[in-house]
């Protein structure tokens, strides 16, 4: 490893819940994760280089939420400190561009989102193109289920695969103490259940989840002294498609294979696939080449626990975490933002 090379040392999550009674500045689900973070790794807050966040002002309904976030943080030191309006992968991006250059050796990510706040389908419709598509006010699973209608019909998966990835999410969330699920397991009994959108069903769709998630970053020197396996970043690249849905074609995700074919995806082990949705899965599997050899999203997945602006920096997490432990040599981490796989994010990590 050389002097620019950045690792993922530290890992923690709030449990991912229906609701929460906290504000939608996110303070309450926050704080006990730093807590966490910071007393895995040994440091406190003085030690931090940069604060990078991920959230929405739209999910909150508050303009600036991100800044009221900032008291989990704390007055004092002074932080130097930045902010994305999406999933906090983008954030982790920001943060390891930073340690690259050289000006910093740590930075704590960290993305929050209170989703049971107003009403979480309609609101996503404020990520849609603001001429033609958004005064439609189609909601977040509606536009899935357009998405997973083509495929069906183009004979990329069906049905019945769709619940297979449901029911394998599910029990591996089990295991998972922050994953929320519930419900049958058996394909046939979830083929059973009825639409939602057709053709999807509850268990294709990811739950309200309010929940926030903290990564910690640190340069090589760094890396070695808080970590005795650290989670090395080989490659992370994200790309973005059209915002207009009849734009591109649904039934495929370039820039996922893109952002996968820069990352250096080949030969993973673990791959933590963002995907709140069943078929989604199928389509991302697709486009970055993973076969039945790599172990898909052990955590449960989004589908057993998508908060908001902190599920795609979960992915990068989790599957860290398969390196720390030495249950593998490479993982992969994906990370989604806009309506069907709009935008992707792809990390790379090896041990």
């Amino acid at each position: 490893m050389t002097e620019s090379d950045v690792a993922v040392v530290g890992f923690a999550q709030a449990p991912n819940v229906r609701a929460t009674h906290g504000t939608t500045n996110g303070v309450e689900m926050l704080v006990p994760v730093f807590d966490e973070l910071l007393d895995g790794t040994g440091l406190s807050k003085k030690d931090i280089g940069f604060w990078c966040s991920g959230s929405s002002d739209y999910l909150a309904g508050r303009a600036f939420s991100f800044i009221a976030a900032i008291d989990a943080i704390g007055a004092f030191p002074p932080i130097n400190e930045s902010h994305v309006e999406m999933d906090a992968a983008w954030a982790l991006y920001e943060a390891w561009v930073k340690i690259r250059t050289g000006e910093v050796d740590t930075a704590l990510v960290y993305g929050f989102g209170k989703s049971s706040a107003g009403e979480l389908r309609r609101t996503l419709a404020m990520q849609l193109d603001p001429y033609f598509v958004a005064p439609l006010w189609p909601d977040s699973i509606a536009v899935a289920g357009l998405q997973a209608r083509l495929g069906l019909e183009s004979g990329l998966f069906g049905e019945e695969q769709m619940a297979q990835v449901a029911a394998r999410s599910r029990a591996d969330a089990r295991q998972n103490p922050n994953a929320q699920v519930s419900g049958e397991e058996r394909v046939a009994d979830l083929l059973e259940q009825p639409y939602v959108a057709d053709p999807l069903r509850a268990h294709d769709c990811a739950p309200i989840t309010d929940g926030a998630s903290a990564v910690l970053l640190a340069s090589a020197d760094r890396a070695r002294e808080l970590r005795d396996r650290p989670a090395w970043i080989t490659g992370l690249e994200h790309r973005i498609e059209s915002a207009q849905l009849g734009g591109r074609d649904l039934t495929a995700s370039p820039s996922t294979s893109d952002a996968a074919g820069a990352a250096g995806a080949a030969g993973v082990e673990v791959a933590e696939l963002h995907a709140p949705f069943s078929h989604q899965e199928l389509l991302l599997r697709a486009a970055i080449g993973l076969d039945d050899s790599v172990r898909i999203s052990p955590s449960g997945g989004a589908l057993c626990g998508n908060p908001m602006f902190a599920a795609g920096l979960s992915r990068i997490g989790e599957a860290a975490g398969r390196v720390w432990s030495g249950e593998a040599g490479k993982v992969l981490a994906h990370a989604t933002s806009g309506p069907a796989l709009q935008q992707n994010l792809v990390c790379v990590m090896e041990g």
